[in-house]
């Protein structure tokens, strides 16, 4: 018996790999809803989401470690297709009976797969249909399957791995120890179309507008007659965040704009102006830019940076709430525009699995003593491009969905030692001149190919003012100036990214335009570094 469309759910089982969540949203990519669950769910906790199918995600453990995480045995007996990757695979493995062996030869990045099918035994494989006998796969392990359990029959291997993948069709049981959910898996796509449509039996009924109705569906139930209070940046996701809640509850819902005197040049008087006409709903101005000079004022350490930040956001936000509530409106809810990369790279895991911490982010940082809001966070199972969809389909302008990320710290983190006025005028100047040639840039590749993000435009590009002096010669004269970091990266998910391949005009009319009209700078640098192993950010 097929799922009902309109039931259709793929639960993915995160082991604590970073790619967790990046499963779930290949499987959205092709319009079928899905959710993570913590690994150690029960059989019966599974069952009651009444799961279409389950993927189970890698994960940086070995099976046989101690502290391994467990799957229920019995989640292979519910009689829902699974699909396994890299750990998912290997737990499949060991847990019906299988061996894992610590290979001596690892597995890391790309690598040719060799599809085995059985034309004598009339078994072909219903994963790689539709795919050719040689592919490139991405890999990620040192241990690996070396038996695969009864009544699997072997579908693939690599020059080092025997059992790159394996399925049961009779009990609908499929694993690879390659990652189809990654980019860099030339076919990984179709793989999963064939296990969703043709093993599943799926349909492709899971849209953004769906998601609009049941997510203001949600805040209503969830918010009853309350108050909300949101913190609205006037980036990508406050402002979906702002059209979410404006939506479902209206004049319940206070935006709080807290300028911290770190924006980039303009930006706090465009965030007014938009949002005071945009939505329909309570705005506040907090300008809290003496404050937060006075707590950085000699402050180099990025992480200490980002918790100063972090710490005075909350503070600012209750002095707020507190004097909503001496006017008779006390709040009861906090809406924050946490999106899964957010909580990914703080490691704050809510599915039960472990990643270690990239860096910080502001809205994940406990809130100051006396603080008790409950908080809405629509948005924390989504990826950037995610919500750029959502807040299309929520009617948002282009100029507020496509307007490109920035970090709740602002350009504190993005200038490179202490912050000074003298720092952050020469940034804010210099970043604008960025942002004005790439957007120039952009909107030129838009024109030619009508492609947010083709081959070679920019997904996020800005300045970065690091912490030394150069020699130069201006005027015939030398000089000691300080330079700038130009960054620019292709991406679509903040995951992953590239350097941007920005022509070379390009490049010379944002050099010399910044060192031309920016006080202070005498050289400018490109920072050609991918994601990993840098992040886009500079701290």
């Amino acid at each position: 018996m097929q799922p009902s469309a309109a039931k259709q759910k793929v639960i993915v089982l995160d082991f604590g790999a970073q790619y967790g969540q990046l499963i779930a949203r290949r499987v959205r990519d092709l319009h079928v809803y899905s959710e993570i669950m913590p690994c150690d769910a029960s059989a019966a906790e599974i069952a009651a989401e009444q799961p279409s199918a389950i993927i189970l995600s890698g994960g940086p453990a070995s099976v046989y470690a101690d502290d391994a995480p467990k799957i229920d045995p019995a989640v292979l007996e519910l009689g829902v297709p699974v699909l396994g990757f890299c750990y998912g695979h290997q737990i499949m493995a060991v847990t019906l009976g299988g061996e894992v062996a610590h290979s001596e030869v690892g597995e890391y990045g790309p690598a040719k797969l060799y599809v085995d099918e059985d034309a004598e035994a009339g078994h072909a494989s219903a994963l790689f249909a539709g795919t050719p006998a040689e592919q490139t796969v991405w890999m990620s392990h040192r241990d690996a399957v070396s038996r695969a359990p009864e009544g699997f029959v072997v579908t693939s291997h690599t020059d080092v791995c025997p059992v790159a993948s394996m399925e049961c069709p009779e009990k609908r049981l499929y694993s690879t120890q390659f990652h189809p959910e990654v980019r860099h898996s030339v076919y990984g796509n179709q793989m999963l179309s064939n296990f969703l449509f043709n093993v599943c039996g799926l349909e492709k009924n899971w849209t953004m507008e769906g998601l609009v109705e049941s997510k203001v569906a949600e805040i209503r139930e969830k918010v009853g007659d309350h108050r909300v209070i949101l913190a609205l940046s006037g980036g990508v996701d406050s402002s979906v965040v702002a059209a979410l809640c404006s939506r479902a509850i209206g004049k319940q819902l206070t935006c709080v704009f807290v300028n911290h005197g770190l924006l980039r040049k303009n930006e706090p008087e465009q965030v007014e102006e938009v949002f005071t006409r945009q939505f329909d709903v309570d705005f506040i101005h907090v300008h809290a830019e003496e404050r937060y000079a006075k707590l950085l004022d000699g402050v180099t350490e990025p992480e200490a940076k980002r918790r100063i930040i972090g710490t005075q956001f909350w503070e600012e936000f209750f002095a707020v709430a507190k004097q909503l509530e001496e006017d008779g409106r006390p709040v009861q809810y906090l809406a924050q525009g946490t999106i899964y990369p957010d909580i990914i790279e703080s490691g704050a895991r809510k599915t039960g699995g472990k990643a270690s911490t990239i860096k910080s982010h502001h809205n994940l940082i406990p809130f100051p003593d006396g603080v008790s809001f409950d908080l809405i966070e629509p948005l924390d199972h989504f990826f950037k491009d995610e919500v750029r969809e959502l807040g299309l389909a929520l009617g948002l302008p282009e100029h507020i969905v496509y307007r490109q990320p920035f970090p709740g710290p602002g350009l504190a983190i993005r200038i490179i030692g202490a912050v000074s006025p003298e720092k952050l005028e020469i940034l804010k100047n210099a970043d604008a001149i960025v942002r004005e040639e790439l957007d120039a840039y952009n909107a030129r590749l838009f024109e030619e190919t009508g492609e947010r993000n083709s081959e070679h435009s920019c997904w996020q590009y800005f300045a970065v003012l690091p912490d030394i002096k150069s020699v130069g010669v201006m005027g015939d004269e030398r000089t000691y100036a300080r330079p700038i970091i130009l960054r620019a990266v292709e991406s679509s998910d903040a995951m992953t990214a590239d350097w941007a391949k920005i022509p070379y005009d390009v490049l010379t009319r944002v050099s010399s335009r910044i060192v031309a009209e920016v006080p202070g700078v005498n050289r400018v640098a490109y920072d050609i570094t991918s994601k990993p192993p840098a992040t886009i950010e500079w701290e």
